[in-house]
């Protein structure tokens, strides 16, 4: 839980908070509802996500469930801080797609006096630290981290497998590229993956030697 009032105002600081889970999660959704938020208490926000995301709308923030408000495309992190000037709340989303330069501004932009809100998938489908994730996380005052409903179980989902053979780390798609899975259901389908996989590499070798001695 995050706090927006200081025991010593003359001891004012920004401060940073971090949404994280799995796709599906509802981490947008959240964002979307802090920042909404601070704008009906007249305050300016000013939200930003990285030109890469054009998913649903070249300008605007938007959720799974439809849910949006508008932003700033910015192709890195730099460009936060110029942008921002003058803000009281500063809102990124997709946070793991920016440089690592995103943890300095945060940072930077904490220091003088604005609440940062920051959304973004922890965890890459591979189940590794996504990005500059990790150091946000580290860095923030507040950290919160949503969970979606693993479609094979029922029960929470903390991870975001990729259904396609395709290994580019970034690719941006939806349910039919992803889909949210528990930990058990997710050591499942990669250790399935990982043997299918073991299967087509022995039968290329198969097909190597027979071509050798044909």
């Amino acid at each position: 839980m995050f706090l927006e009032n200081t025991v010593n105002p003359k001891e004012q600081f920004g401060w940073i908070e971090v949404i994280c889970g799995s796709m599906f999660s509802g981490k947008t959704e959240e964002l979307i509802r802090r920042l909404k938020r601070a704008q009906f208490a007249k305050q300016k926000v000013e939200i930003f996500k990285p030109m890469v995301d054009t998913r649903y709308h070249e300008d605007m923030v938007v959720s799974h469930d439809a849910n949006e408000i508008r932003s700033t495309p910015v192709p890195a992190a730099a460009n936060i801080r110029i942008l921002a000037d003058g803000c009281d709340v500063v809102g990124i989303d997709e946070a793991q797609f920016f440089d690592d330069e995103i943890v300095t501004v945060c940072n930077d932009l904490a220091n003088r006096g604005v609440r940062v809100v920051v959304a973004g998938l922890d965890m890459d489908f591979k189940g590794n630290p996504f990005g500059p994730m990790p150091a946000l996380m580290a860095t923030a005052e507040y950290v919160t981290k949503v969970h979606a409903v693993c479609t094979r179980t029922g029960n929470l989902a903390n991870y975001s497998f990729r259904k396609s053979s395709n290994d580019k780390l970034v690719l941006l798609g939806e349910t039919e590229e992803y889909e949210p899975l528990s930990r058990a259901a997710f050591y499942k389908a990669m250790l399935k993956e990982k043997i299918s996989q073991m299967d087509v590499d022995a039968e290329e070798v198969d097909a190597k030697k027979k071509n050798g001695n044909a």
